[in-house]
């Protein structure tokens, strides 16, 4: 199976293993990412975690998720072949704008799609617990965006069972989870919010000179105001994704039926993944339904 991809360099690097920009020797010289897991290092736990981010990958299929296209094992690593994005990551993306922001409509385009990707996964009744700019890839020239990085993902048994586990980056964490409580499907919607604050401010929504400052911040849930330029709909959503008490936040499904977001979601899902995607809600068992009528009343809703 290593004979059917040719590394060409490295392109990444994280406590386990290494992440390789890779070339298929099937003719098609076509691009992938080759992710190198060093299972040796791990503890029998960790390892049983890897092969779960392969079979979660092998279920992902949607345009906003990263695609997965193989796997295999060799000399005590996992190899994990997945799609490559020509455009990098958000954060990279962030950074070359060098203080410049973002459009509203350019941040309400990748919104959408984060959303769309992020939907997948929860109506799949899976948790990503990593979200973040690193873990959000651009292709197709930065007009595609997907969803990757599954590595600490976690499936819920029931709809209603919450994690306990203490995982995540830290600029991300939600107040639940620093505060050690157990946690939902909402956890992924506070680090979407941080996400979404990045691209109109180019900076983390909390900030601190300690983890234990960090915290603070982020139960408090305070966070610099987002530029007036923008939309007071656009700061009122971020408002909404940050609400401290989790039930107090949005789900994935109820912020694609904001008007802003639902009318765009028809420009990145083909008609048959539409129908598929939003004819069931798998994760909070409601009726069949697509997007609504663009001209309906935007309304936030706490489920």
């Amino acid at each position: 199976m290593a004979n059917n991809y040719e590394l060409v360099r490295p392109i990444g690097q994280g406590a386990f293993g290494k992440a390789f920009l890779a070339k298929a020797r099937d003719g098609s010289a076509r691009q992938c990412v080759v992710k190198e897991i060093n299972l040796r290092k791990m503890s029998a736990r960790e390892r049983e975690a890897s092969q779960k981010e392969v079979v979660l990958l092998s279920q992902m299929k949607h345009p906003n998720i990263v695609s997965f296209i193989t796997s295999y094992q060799e000399r005590g690593c996992l190899y994990i072949v997945m799609e490559y994005c020509d455009g990098g990551d958000l954060m990279k993306r962030i950074h070359i704008q060098k203080g410049q922001l973002f459009s509203e409509e350019q941040i309400m385009d990748w919104f959408v799609q984060i959303c769309l990707g992020l939907k997948h996964i929860h109506d799949r009744k899976v948790l990503h617990r990593d979200i973040k700019a690193q873990n959000i890839f651009l292709a197709q020239g930065g007009l595609k965006v997907k969803l990757g990085d599954f590595g600490i993902a976690r499936r819920l048994s029931s709809t209603l069972e919450l994690a306990r586990t203490c995982v995540g980056t830290p600029y991300y964490l939600s107040p639940e989870i620093c505060n050690n409580k157990p946690y939902n499907n909402k956890t992924d919607v506070w680090s979407l919010g941080c996400v979404l604050y990045e691209l109109c401010t180019l900076k983390h929504p909390f900030e601190a000179c300690s983890l234990r400052q960090l915290v603070v911040c982020i139960c408090r849930g305070r966070y610099a105001p987002v530029p007036a330029h923008y939309t007071s709909g656009l700061r009122q959503l971020i408002g909404q994704l940050f609400k401290v008490p989790p039930r107090e936040r949005p789900s994935i499904n109820s912020l694609l039926r904001l008007p802003v977001l639902e009318s765009r979601i028809k420009l990145h899902l083909p008609t048959e993944i539409l129908h598929e995607e939003f004819s069931h809600t798998v994760l909070h068992n409601q009726k069949p339904t697509g997007p609504r009528h663009p001209q309906r009343p935007a309304q936030v809703l706490h489920v």
